[in-house]
């Protein structure tokens, strides 16, 4: 019934332009390959967090991340890393919303 529409002239020059991007596609992923990539770390601020610790009942990592101004994430790690010393101990929770209380 229909065939393809005629493009008006600034969309053909568009689509030229782009068909000669692709054509230099393999200079622009060598320029993506020659970054590097930066680690992003987060210090936590082991004194107070575990001066939170200590003085709660029970706490989450959520709580934990609040307290310390701070993402999930790094609270999350820290927390690994004293359930491993033996610093807290995790009482419950599911499905990354754990419980935790100081050992």
């Amino acid at each position: 019934m229909g065939g393809a529409k005629k493009k008006s002239p600034a969309q053909a020059e568009k689509s030229q332009a782009a068909e000669a991007a692709k054509k230099e596609g393999g200079q622009k992923k060598d320029k993506k390959e020659q970054k590097s990539k930066t680690t992003i770390s987060v210090i936590v601020d082991e004194p107070q967090a575990m001066n939170f610790i200590k003085s709660s009942k029970v706490f989450t990592v959520q709580e934990l991340s609040r307290q310390l101004n701070v993402k999930v994430s790094a609270a999350n790690a820290f927390l690994l890393n004293q359930q491993k010393q033996g610093a807290v101990k995790r009482i419950g929770g599911y499905s990354g919303h754990h419980i935790y209380v100081p050992a």
